[in-house]
């Protein structure tokens, strides 16, 4: 009942919109508008919790710049969240506002980002840290090589502040991300409604 309990606290954190507003309207030179969602998927996907995931700027509501299908599980005190490229991620965009979209998601299109999962552990009641899971073998392709990603994020009820960085996996050298420091949303939407215990029942 424990691990029960734990599952849904972090399931209830992590759903819902994200919003940077007030960090790009002070500093619009080094911060676009971002908002992020993490929707809950489903159960029929994983036959377990799960979340979409959606990265896009305010500007493009429709064009996300990142998607991620995330199967979240407890291993020991990490919760994990498994990272799943799907197919025609074009159909699954704006799923976020409008979780309809997610009618069209099946299993059997998912595949699974080796090296990609994160991880998040609790630092105090309702507040965790995560990162990409060790290894450095997250590997995403950009400008025509790849980098391993790095990936910091922290997150409350009612904040979440991160930061995505790229290296070469040769020197280390940072090859893109941020460069004015942490992103630090809000959270201006609750999905935490749905996170029920059928959500939440696993079963095989």
């Amino acid at each position: 009942m424990r691990n029960y309990s734990a599952i849904a606290d972090f399931a209830k954190t992590l759903a819902g919109t994200f919003d940077n507003i007030n960090q790009a309207q002070e500093n619009p030179k080094d911060f676009a508008r971002i908002k992020i969602f993490f929707r809950p998927l489903p159960w029929r996907i994983f036959r377990g919790p799960g979340f979409y995931s959606e990265q896009c700027y305010d500007y493009a509501p429709w064009d996300p710049y990142r998607q991620g299908i995330h199967r979240l599980v407890l291993d020991q005190n990490l919760f994990v969240m498994e990272n799943f490229a799907f197919d025609n991620p074009r159909r699954l965009a704006g799923a976020g506002r409008n979780p309809e979209l997610l009618d069209d998601l099946h299993s059997e299109s998912l595949k699974r980002r080796c090296g990609c999962a994160m991880h998040f552990r609790s630092i105090s009641p309702g507040h965790y840290v995560g990162n990409v899971e060790p290894g450095k073998s997250c590997l995403i392709p950009r400008d025509g090589k790849l980098t391993y990603l790095v990936s910091e994020v922290e997150v409350n009820q009612t904040s979440w502040i991160s930061r995505d960085r790229g290296f070469d996996p040769e020197n280390n050298a940072q090859v893109w991300g941020s460069e004015h420091g942490m992103l630090r949303f809000k959270k201006i939407t609750s999905f935490s409604n749905e996170i029920t215990n059928e959500w939440l029942e696993l079963k095989t």
